[in-house]
């Protein structure tokens, strides 16, 4: 991928995944990630989503094995959606948060070699959550 300079545009790009694994960030897949993490022994995963309150909410996951791995990028993880948002009552709360592969980087500021991964929310027959912050639209 070359800008109309014919410069390399992975090689100048800030996040170290596009450079290591010279594709645009559109384009990563969960090989990809699981491939960037082997190799640069990257220990913790940490899911990112926002709140209901705008405020931004982390699920941090040390990474025991490479099935444990698969297992939460394939997935997600069980969150509690009455806590979260409260239009959602405790008797339907289940939400589920499951990284978008295309916002992952490498955390510059984690003490241990950490992948930060941002996240959308799915119900529990993994549709999405419609009213998650994500899809908030500005009226006019």
């Amino acid at each position: 991928m070359k800008n109309s300079f014919g410069n390399d545009l992975t090689e100048m790009n800030p996040n170290s995944l596009v450079q290591y694994l010279n594709k645009p960030s559109e384009s990563f897949t969960k090989s990809d990630l699981i491939r960037y993490i082997d190799d640069h022994n990257i220990s913790l995963i940490n899911f990112r989503y926002t709140g209901g309150d705008g405020r931004l909410k982390t699920l941090n996951f040390v990474i025991n094995s490479k099935e444990h791995l698969d297992s939460i990028l394939t997935t997600g993880e069980r969150v509690d959606g009455s806590s979260l948002f409260p239009f959602i009552k405790a008797g339907s709360s289940d939400l589920y948060v499951i990284p978008k592969y295309r916002t992952a980087f490498l955390n510059p500021f984690s003490q241990i070699p950490a992948l930060d991964i941002l996240c959308s929310y799915y119900d529990k027959d993994g549709n999405p959550l419609q009213s998650s912050p994500i899809y908030t639209q500005e009226v006019s």
